[in-house]
């Protein structure tokens, strides 16, 4: 099993309705040296620009991106191709990460990769502290700057510290 840490930014709350703008994936290892980055041309004229701000881009530049068919096909063959066994999808906020993730995949090839379940970082963390209250994000090598690749890069490396420095049982293939 591959664990691979997803991030995305979305110009508002729901897919289908709103856009998902740019998703970012890691290949959690001890190398963390793979990852992917995807920009998608909005499916919806619908748009909040207080979301879509969060990701650094305009609309006139997210007009200019990929069709979301193609770059989830792309992300569909590099999954296959980085991941061992079944992939696994994490994320910060897998309520949100993963609800795009899942509705484009489907949407757009017509299967998810990841299945139909996805792991949250933050309930790993709080678990091993038995807190269900405990902050993490402080922990994070890579900055958060809502640039998907490093957010999720962040991500990746508190699950690396989990399973090296607070023994955490977890095999990242």
């Amino acid at each position: 099993m591959s664990y691979i840490m997803v991030d995305i930014e979305s110009d508002g709350p729901i897919p289908g309705d709103f856009s998902m703008v740019s998703f970012g994936a890691v290949i959690v290892d001890q190398n963390l040296d793979r990852s992917f980055y995807g920009k998608l041309k909005p499916i919806s004229e619908k748009w909040i620009p207080e979301a879509l701000n969060v990701s650094g881009h305009t609309r006139e530049e997210t007009m200019t991106f990929s069709e979301p068919e193609k770059v989830m096909q792309e992300f569909k063959d590099w999954i296959n191709l980085n991941s061992k066994g079944r992939p696994i999808f994490i994320s910060d906020n897998n309520g949100f990460d993963w609800m795009f993730i899942c509705w484009y995949f489907h949407h757009f090839i017509g299967e998810n990769p990841f299945g139909f379940s996805s792991r949250r970082l933050s309930d790993l963390f709080c678990g091993l502290q038995k807190d269900a209250f405990a902050k993490w994000k402080h922990l994070r090598k890579t900055s958060h700057t809502h640039n998907p690749v490093d957010d999720a890069m962040g991500n990746a490396e508190v699950l690396l510290l989990m399973k090296n420095e607070m023994d955490l049982k977890i095999s990242l293939k």
